[in-house]
């Protein structure tokens, strides 16, 4: 064991042959121990080195050279006389072997080191210099030389004290800085050819300008703007290239061909579709609440489902989960006219933060509408999605395809069908215009649709769409609706303010009661506008004087005597008479069903009314089940002998059809043939069979609410719809009762006054 003088190199590292210059004071040491030292921790090797030239410098300092000899293992340390930190050292020359290994493991290290010196370029000098290292120890040793290393692997590298380990070890490292190197030099490449073609296709471009200008044309296609565009775009790759090809077409055919507009056109349209332009989502679910609330009264179950839509969006942002391309919201709001529909989208919109953009599609019976016509055909366009795309300025609007039930078709093709992939989660993702003929995502697109009856909508398109339901307002939800938001509009509509025109929620429910009968709240609005001109007019000839509290007498002014009555008692007053429930296009409604009897022969039924093939059937149903239970229902079986029965529904001019009136026609035909009036404050629904059982029916809801508008207070329905009831509101359910049944012998129980009895003599 030798002891030197430690000492220690900051983040540096010096082999053996190597020479360094150091500012330390070494005394008379003829050689010294370097020691690699990163912060307070020293390796645990270190380069035995001689003492070479010492020369004082300016100051009063030394700096002496030091010549690396070989490796030293540190051992104990201690402090001599003079402070200074000396360290035991088993020193460790390299030996010489010779073995296969080390030969293959040298010729491996030389042939990678010239390969990083040859991409490195670097000077001859240096290759000379590696081939002139003889001994393997110090060949594995020049590894150290090399800038790209780190400290750590230089201090392993010293570390490293058999040969053979050592080679492995530094051919390893300089296998890992050429591949580096030659990553570095493939990109370097790839950058040069890349910037070579585009320099080279610059100088072409301003070649052909030069050569279009001594022509006369000087870029007349106007190839340059567009190629502006193009850039500015933000195109997916794929479409960013099919465009390229069109420029290039359009550049090598001149202003003077006719296909020339035809291209251009086509790119402005490609162009214009917002790319890479989205809108940012609001994501604050008590927000968008507030917005829809405020906005709309009611619609609960819309007002929920794009609060969940929400909810999902944000949840899945937090979490870092990404979008899913195939859960889209298509939502299919289905009701009848003037509950909101429409204007709910605008709504949903704003909640959403994004743009809206309305469609309206009543009518349309050309597919290319939908998905745009061929570029083949004179004055193709793109599809209205493409032109929403464009009017949105942004790839996620809100898009409300109003009317989607009344669609038509003809020799010109099917839009319901073109809508199949439009309104598909799992397709529209991919979405194929005609025109534009490249892939558009329409993912992040919200679309809600509307229709007022689901029955003319594609099985197909409504299997797709995710559908809720309008079933009108109550009277209540009316007036609310008619003070919060139909009274102010009206008033600032006619030019009045606030403070000059008052009116009171009694009022407001005559208007309702009187004058309108429908499911929404359109003609309300145009009788509460009709009462408010009236007050205008009075206050602009100054008839009367601010402000003016509108009453019922102001009310019969402006709309005249009253529309709408609650005539139940009066229809129902003799036998023969019955009082249904229907669903309309507009909403639900109250029928009323008559039935007389006559002599004659023939045809024993006669059914007028504009009656449908389903609601003829149920009449006559109806009519044998009443024959074949005569006995039962306390009939003469002889008062069906030659005579003719006759079923009227009113309102003959507006066709029927379905089979919810069967229990109605059959009690209407059981009290005239009964002499039993049907209790004046009953309405019924439901379908009959032949053995006289009570089927379930649709639109339960609007029947309900029509019942209740009409002032019916009892409403007999199939048992099956029970369950139905609980999306009746609470209010409604409260006034009224209901009677599921399951046989027409229960119907006439209910609906039927009792028989009269015999007074004795």
């Amino acid at each position: 064991m030798s002891t030197f003088l430690l000492v220690p190199l900051e983040d540096t590292v010096v082999f053996p042959h190597m020479s360094v210059t150091l500012t330390v004071d070494v005394g008379d040491d003829e050689r010294v121990l370097l020691v690699p030292r990163h912060e307070h921790d020293y390796a645990k090797v270190g380069t035995v080195a001689e003492v070479g030239d010492r020369v004082r410098l300016p100051g009063g300092g030394q700096a002496v050279v030091l010549n690396g000899l070989h490796r030293g293992v540190l051992g104990a340390a201690h402090s001599d006389p003079l402070g200074k930190l000396r360290v035991e050292v088993d020193e460790r020359p390299d030996d010489t072997p010779r073995t296969g290994r080390v030969q293959e493991l040298s010729t491996e290290y030389r042939a990678v080191v010239e390969e990083i010196l040859e991409l490195r370029n670097a000077d001859e000098r240096i290759h000379a210099f590696v081939r002139a290292i003889v001994e393997p120890g110090a060949l594995a040793d020049s590894a150290g030389y090399s800038p790209d290393l780190t400290f750590e692997q230089k201090v392993e590298l010293l570390e490293t004290l058999d040969i053979t380990e050592r080679l492995e070890l530094s051919v390893a490292l300089q296998r890992e800085r050429l591949a580096e190197l030659q990553v570095r030099r493939r990109i370097r490449d790839d950058v040069e050819t890349g910037a070579q073609k585009q320099q080279r296709e610059y100088f072409l471009r301003k070649q052909m300008e030069s050569i279009r200008k001594e022509l006369g044309e000087d870029d007349a296609t106007g190839a340059g703007d567009i190629r502006q565009k193009l850039e500015d775009a933000g195109m997916p790759e794929d479409v960013r290239e099919h465009a390229e090809r069109e420029l290039r077409r359009l550049e090598s055919m001149g202003e003077s061909s006719g296909e020339a507009p035809m291209i251009r056109t086509y790119l402005d349209w490609l162009t214009a579709v917002p790319w890479s332009k989205r809108s940012e989502d609001t994501l604050d679910v008590v927000k968008a609440r507030e917005i829809l609330d405020a906005d709309h009264a009611g619609l609960e179950d819309v007002k929920d489902r794009i609060v969940e839509y929400l909810a999902v969006r944000k949840l899945r942002q937090e979490r870092g989960v990404p979008n899913d391309k195939r859960s889209g919201a298509i939502l299919t709001l289905i009701g009848p006219p003037g509950t909101g529909k429409t204007s709910i989208g605008e709504s949903i919109a704003h909640a959403l933060g994004r743009e809206f953009v309305r469609m309206s599609l009543g009518g349309v019976r050309d597919e290319a509408e939908i998905r745009g016509h061929r570029r083949t055909y004179i004055g193709a366009m793109p599809g209205r999605l493409v032109r929403a795309l464009r009017d949105a300025g942004t790839m996620n609007p809100v898009i409300l395809l109003d009317e989607v039930d009344k669609l038509g078709a003809d020799w010109r093709g099917d839009p319901s069908a073109a809508l199949l992939e439009v309104l598909d989660p799992a397709q529209n993702h991919s979405f194929r215009d005609h025109y534009l003929d490249v892939e558009l995502d329409l993912s992040e697109v919200v679309f809600i649709a509307t229709a007022n009856v689901a029955d003319t909508i594609p099985g197909p398109l409504l299997d797709r769409m995710e559908t809720l339901r309008f079933d009108g307002y109550t009277t209540d939800e009316k007036v609310s609706i008619a003070r919060g938001y139909l009274w102010p509009r009206q008033i600032e509509r006619n030019g009045l303010r606030e403070d000059e025109v008052t009116v009171t929620d009694e009022v407001l429910r005559t208007v309702v009661a009187e004058y309108t009968r429908e499911a929404g709240v359109r003609q309300l609005e145009r009788e509460l506008g009709t009462v408010l001109r009236k007050v205008a007019t009075k206050l602009a000839s100054e008839k009367v004087t601010a402000p003016v509290a509108v009453d019922l007498d102001e009310v019969r002014d402006a709309l005249g005597r009253q529309k709408f009555f609650q005539e139940a008692a009066e229809r129902t007053a003799v036998p023969g008479v019955a009082t249904g429930l229907a669903v309309t296009g507009t909403g639900g409604d109250v029928l009323f069903v008559e039935a007389t009897s006559m002599d004659g022969g023939g045809d024993s039924l006669v059914l007028t009314g504009q009656l449908g093939d389903v609601m003829k059937e149920s009449a006559r149903i109806a009519l044998s089940y009443i024959r074949s239970h005569a006995e039962e229902l306390n009939i003469d079986p002889a008062s069906f002998e030659g005579r003719q029965f006759h079923v009227h529904v009113p309102a003959g001019a507006i066709p029927k059809d379905g089979p919810s009136a069967g229990i109605t026609m059959a009690t209407a035909l059981a009290s005239l043939l009964s002499g039993r009036p049907v209790r004046h404050t009953v309405g019924m629904t439901g379908e009959v069979t032949l053995q006289g059982r009570v089927l379930p029916i649709g639109g339960l809801k609007q029947k309900v609410l029509a019942a209740h508008a009409a002032g019916l207070t009892d409403v007999v329905i199939p048992e099956r719809n029970r369950a139905d009831l609980d999306d009746v509101p609470a209010d409604v359910r409260e006034a009224m009762s209901f009677h599921p049944v399951m046989t027409l012998g229960e119907v006439l129980e209910l609906a039927l006054e009792p028989a009269p009895t015999a007074v004795p003599a």
